[in-house]
């Protein structure tokens, strides 16, 4: 079933940036796989959507036009965490249980599996490419990062250093800056983290805050890395250049929770506050540095949207959501930023 949510921006600051009239318009596909949490979609070169089944234990594709649905079967207990896919349309996925990175040829369901050179990197988790199409990945609950060259396949592990308290620092969300540098957060301490793609050498850049808790991080083009502090409710940004760290308050406060980010061609923020129900879109503009809230996302009833993904050719943003959908955001054009 697919449902059109479409409405207006509601308009706290942030008016003359955005006018009134560009339409903030919502697409949701309600999946048939029932309770299977799904996740992290893509769209691949023919415009079709992938995304995984986390619970679910599948890959699947949804036709935009139709709405139609196919499930690809992957192996039991791989419980995939996130997918991305090449030019090629080969699709990328992690496998969180089973400690390995498949990629899904989806014209013949063929699997290849490249397990991890470490049997302790059991839980790959979010997968990125960088500028040369290889892959770089976090490793959460285990405490690795790491990057598979999808030519060879060979895989070079990262493993971190554990926190005073023993615990792993919870290597989270993961991306790749105009350069080509890596960067994730750990989630389990206040700190993001680049890496050097020819040495594998880090460098750790603390945050202001010591609760603060990174989850989702997004880079801009003049070279920032914004994050959202999902224990204190904050949105962020590094100057990597002078670590010098800015904060803004997300605009339901503490209890906001803010969690699935993206940024898009004109520079702005997306992301979800997961804390209220139902979850809300929020933008941000770095340039004014004002917020606009979007509609509501989905129903009042417990949902959790974890990631969210641009695409530049369509100017959409793609989410998965707990309450068993998929869901497409058509976001106003970036002339929309002048008053």
């Amino acid at each position: 079933m697919r449902r059109l949510l479409a409405a207006p921006l509601a308009m706290l600051a942030f008016t003359a940036a955005l006018p009134a009239q560009a339409p903030v318009t919502f697409d949701e596909w309600e999946v048939p796989y029932e309770r299977s949490r799904p996740r992290d979609p893509y769209v691949a070169p023919d415009g079709s959507v992938f995304f995984v089944g986390q619970v679910g234990n599948y890959i699947a594709r949804l036709d935009q036009k139709s709405g139609q649905f196919t499930r690809f079967e992957i192996d039991p207990g791989t419980n995939p965490h996130n997918l991305i896919i090449d030019r090629r349309g080969m699709v990328w996925y992690a496998g969180n249980r089973n400690g390995m990175i498949g990629r899904l040829d989806p014209a013949t369901g063929a699997i290849t599996r490249y397990p991890m050179p470490d049997s302790t990197a059991r839980d790959p988790h979010t997968l990125v490419f960088d500028q040369a199409g290889d892959i770089w990945f976090t490793a959460q609950q285990s405490g690795f990062v790491g990057r598979l060259a999808t030519r060879t396949g060979k895989i070079d592990l990262i493993k971190l250093d554990r926190s005073p308290s023993g615990r792993s620092t919870l290597p989270y969300g993961i991306v790749i800056d105009a350069k080509g540098t890596p960067w994730f957060c750990e989630f389990g301490s206040n700190t993001l983290v680049s890496i050097n793609p020819r040495t594998l050498a880090l460098s750790r850049f603390a945050l202001a805050h010591e609760r603060t808790r990174p989850r989702r991080i997004a880079p801009t083009s003049d070279g920032a890395i914004w994050y959202m502090d999902y224990a204190r409710g904050f949105l962020g940004r590094l100057d990597p250049a002078t670590k010098a760290v800015k904060e803004w308050a997300s605009p339901a406060g503490a209890l906001s929770l803010p969690y699935g980010m993206a940024v898009d061609d004109a520079d702005r923020l997306w992301y979800v506050e997961t804390g209220v129900q139902p979850n809300r879109l929020v933008g941000f503009d770095p340039k004014t540095e004002r917020f606009a809230f979007g509609q509501d996302v989905g129903e009042a009833r417990a949902n959790t949207i974890r990631h969210m993904y641009f695409h530049p050719p369509t100017r959409e943003l793609w989410y998965g959501a707990d309450q068993n959908t998929i869901g497409r955001v058509k976001i106003p054009p970036a002339r929309a930023l002048v008053p």
